[in-house]
């Protein structure tokens, strides 16, 4: 059973400071302070300090050989079923709570943040997919791919519309908040067996060659590649927001400049910690605005 460590109750002591207790403290970074308590209790794991630093490069060796083999095989074992239905088991089985949770809550947040921006874009009408899934099984329905589909399909879509009908983002002094909502999951809920050891980190980078595995070469990178919307997500809620200074938060950039596939695990991090703080400056902004 994985111990979950709150870190704010760790004690202080000035001769030798606990430099996770110090990330927490920091304010610098708007996440709320339930998703760093979880997000710190998995940086100090036991698993991404020793495991992870091996299984890395044994990963990005993997890929490069299954990418190599896709060249010449591209459908060979493509199949989104069984790679979901892996990746189900692997969360239930082998991934601490708080990842599990931090995970299943992304798909929430990142529905929310994308309901924002269409709603607060005026005279363009998005069609939005959003997936609200709340225990491990529900994601065995595609969820994974269909979070990246969407992701495209919206920057296409708000585009599209803006370009026709000559329209730019800009600032709303009066933004609606109504999409931005609490994410009600608890991590007390989820599977908490002595397998359960991983830590998100870890658990991504193993799960990253399963990714290039069962997709298509195409898929694969089409999936890499939606990392770097980041930037453009960003972009558009400061401009309604009217506060381009948060930007300088952001790490999965530039979205003309794609990364290889090889940094996906990393990336993929980066990418669940800038929506974690674009959902905060929104949850934040909603309840100054109800204040």
């Amino acid at each position: 059973m994985t111990i979950y460590t709150d870190i704010s109750k760790v004690p202080h002591d000035p001769a030798d400071p606990d430099p996770w207790l110090a990330m927490y403290m920091d304010t610098s970074v708007p996440v709320l302070d339930e998703v760093k308590k979880a997000w710190i209790s998995n940086l100090r794991s036991r698993t991404r300090q020793f495991l992870l630093p091996v299984l890395r490069p044994l990963a990005h060796v993997v890929i490069i050989l299954l990418q190599l083999w896709k060249v010449l095989l591209p459908k060979a074992f493509t199949s989104s079923a069984l790679l979901h239905r892996m990746l189900v088991w692997g969360l239930k089985t082998w991934v601490r709570p708080e990842a599990n949770w931090l995970i299943l809550r992304h798909f929430h947040i990142g529905s929310q943040n994308l309901a924002f921006i269409a709603r607060n874009v005026p005279g363009v009408s998005v069609p939005l997919s959003p997936l609200m899934p709340r225990r491990i099984e529900d994601l065995i329905d595609h969820v994974f791919l269909r979070h990246d589909i969407n992701l495209f399909n919206f920057v296409i879509n708000l585009n599209r519309d803006l370009r026709e009908k000559n329209i730019e983002i800009g600032k709303i002094e009066h933004p609606d908040f109504r999409d931005i909502d609490d994410v009600d999951m608890r991590i007390e809920d989820l599977p908490n067996r002595w397998t359960n050891f991983l830590d998100l980190e870890t658990a991504i980078d193993l799960f990253t060659p399963v990714y290039s595995l069962f997709l298509s070469d195409h898929d694969f990178w089409r999936a890499t590649n939606s990392l770097q919307m980041d930037e453009p997500i960003a972009i558009y809620a400061a401009k309604i927001l009217g506060q381009p200074e948060h930007l300088v938060l952001l790490n999965n950039k530039h979205p003309l400049v794609p990364l290889t596939t090889l940094r996906a695990g990393h990336r993929l991090v980066l990418h669940g910690l800038s929506s974690e703080m674009l959902y905060t400056l929104l949850v934040r902004k909603k309840r100054q605005a109800a204040a």
